[in-house]
């Protein structure tokens, strides 16, 4: 090949990847239009040192604050609310840079995250709260236990990290940890991931236990595929593991009474490496295995979890 025919080809070549590169951020930006339009928030923005957090605050009675796992929004809790809201203040958060809450420095670490939402719920005149935590969020409210100024009352975990695991994330998690999967990966999945992927996933998410029927319609799983939230998720994600290591050495502080609900079907974030010890390491924790259950045991087996949520009312004097 001539000098000029490689010349040539390469341009033609660097003028492909230019227009793909085009066409990429065009389509993931009317997709994440199209997602933000067809699940807005549903309940207040607030603006919180700085930036914006949304909480949804319905009912009246003891707070109860609700923090959703991993690539979730506060959507995940919609028909617990439902439950809830009559013998509870409930407020539901979407955690920093997920959902309709803005991104935050350090927003990787379950510290800042909780310290940012304990600020929110101190503008919602919170006091004594049950924290209920779901999958990571449970990882931020044991976060919010051990750092934040405003003390919880109680926490309720549902299927959530607490103690350090062995062997490494899923392949999503590690790709989008790198560099390329920050600046291409990323994107090319916010612009090109069809429904049937995403059905899949929370198919996965779920099992063994069936997704509600309507699930991602009123998730708005649209809004986890947007390009910012999906490198927040992949960073929150990936710094996990550290945190929990460091986390854990200062367990035995938490004095609180605290509900531990688990799926013993859940491969996701297994109870025997997490609740299942965690109850034996701590005397004020008490367990409740759901049986045959998943990692969503709030939508498979609600009851567990309100009866976990009614315990540690009882326990902290709530009720």
């Amino acid at each position: 090949m001539t000098l000029r025919k490689l010349v040539t080809s390469l341009a033609i070549l660097g003028a492909l990847l230019v227009a793909l590169a085009l066409y990429t951020d065009a389509r993931a930006s009317r997709r994440e239009a199209a997602a933000e339009a067809a699940a807005p928030p549903l309940g207040q923005l607030l603006t919180v040192n700085g930036t914006t957090v949304h909480a949804l605050v319905k009912g009246s009675g003891p707070d109860l604050i609700l923090i959703h796992g991993a690539s979730g929004n506060l959507r995940d809790f919609l028909p617990l609310i439902d439950f809830l809201s009559p013998r509870y203040r409930v407020i539901a958060f979407d955690r920093p840079g997920l959902g309709w809450s803005g991104p935050i420095p350090d927003g990787s670490t379950l510290r800042a995250q909780a310290l940012q939402l304990a600020d929110a719920a101190v503008q919602l005149g919170v006091r004594n709260p049950i924290i209920l935590g779901q999958s990571y969020g449970g990882s931020v409210a044991l976060a919010w236990a051990l750092y934040a100024p405003l003390k919880p009352a109680a926490l309720v975990l549902v299927s959530s990290p607490s103690l350090p695991w062995p062997g490494k994330l899923d392949w999503w998690y590690q790709l989008t940890a790198s560099g390329i999967g920050q600046a291409i990966v990323i994107p090319l999945a916010a612009a090109f991931v069809p429904d049937s992927y995403v059905n899949r996933t929370i198919t996965d998410i779920f099992a063994p236990d069936a997704a509600p029927p309507d699930y991602l319609t009123y998730i708005g799983a649209g809004l986890t595929l947007r390009r910012e939230t999906l490198r927040i998720n992949a960073e929150q994600v990936n710094s996990l593991r550290p945190q929990i290591v460091e986390m854990s050495q200062s367990y035995a502080q938490l004095t609180l009474p605290i509900e531990l609900v688990h799926g013993d079907a859940d491969t996701i974030v297994p109870l025997t490496i997490h609740s299942l010890p965690l109850s034996q390491r701590l005397h004020n924790a008490t367990l409740t295995i759901a049986q045959g259950a998943g990692h969503m045991p709030h939508h498979s087996q609600p009851a567990l979890v309100l009866a976990a949520i009614d315990r540690a009312a009882l326990r902290a004097g709530l009720r």
